[in-house]
């Protein structure tokens, strides 16, 4: 009862409110994007799909071992390289395998910051859909191919700090070159020292 008398407004207000929406939705045009027969335009830091620079890997395992989501498997084998002038020949990691399951993968983006080599990349590229969950395990050359698509890194900022090595080689520049100050004379043997008359 109580709640009956403290309903008050106009018969039929939120019917009214409703159409008000409406007509305004449907006044106002349009923005439905063309998907397959127009390409979408994508933010410059869109996150695709992930692409391997093959000769920048070392096999460091960093981004294999930060995965949260354990998507990444990657196999070597070591090779001996004869170093001239050196007593023995050195050894390195040569690729074997590197594949990434795009169908565990959450694009956290963990394995491009942490690769100290700058193997990884995002791509924008996005239309890797497959029919079948097998497929979307990608191996190093699919990965590689991808390359193609990297965007070239934005221009720095002008209005941002420099970095580190820009401000190191101003440092450099502005500084003149450190000269190693004059040694003082020494004086002949023989010679008088001080100003004072010969006895």
């Amino acid at each position: 009862m109580g709640g009956m008398s403290e309903r008050s407004g106009v018969p039929g207000e939120g019917l009214v409110k409703g159409l008000a929406v409406t007509l305004k939705t449907m006044t106002r045009r349009s923005t439905t994007q063309q998907y397959p027969d127009v390409a979408p335009e994508l933010p410059p830091r869109s996150r695709g799909v992930i692409a391997l620079l093959e000769e920048n890997c070392t096999v460091c395992m960093l981004c294999a071992r930060e995965c949260p989501d354990w998507c990444i498997y990657i196999d070597s084998h070591k090779e001996e390289v004869a170093v001239p002038g050196a007593a023995r020949p050195r050894q390195r990691n040569v690729l074997d395998k590197f594949d990434i399951d795009f169908s565990l993968c959450m694009y956290c983006g963990i394995c491009i910051e942490v690769c100290p080599f700058d193997a990884l990349y995002w791509t924008p590229e996005f239309e890797y859909a497959e029919y079948d969950i097998k497929d979307l395990l990608h191996d190093k050359d699919h990965l590689g191919e991808w390359m193609a698509t990297v965007p070239p890194p934005p221009a720095h900022d002008p209005h941002g700090d420099p970095s580190k090595e820009e401000t190191t080689a101003a440092r450099k520049a502005a500084a003149p070159a450190a000269r190693p100050a004059p040694t003082p004379a020494r004086p002949e043997p023989g010679a008088e020292q001080g100003g004072g008359a010969p006895s």
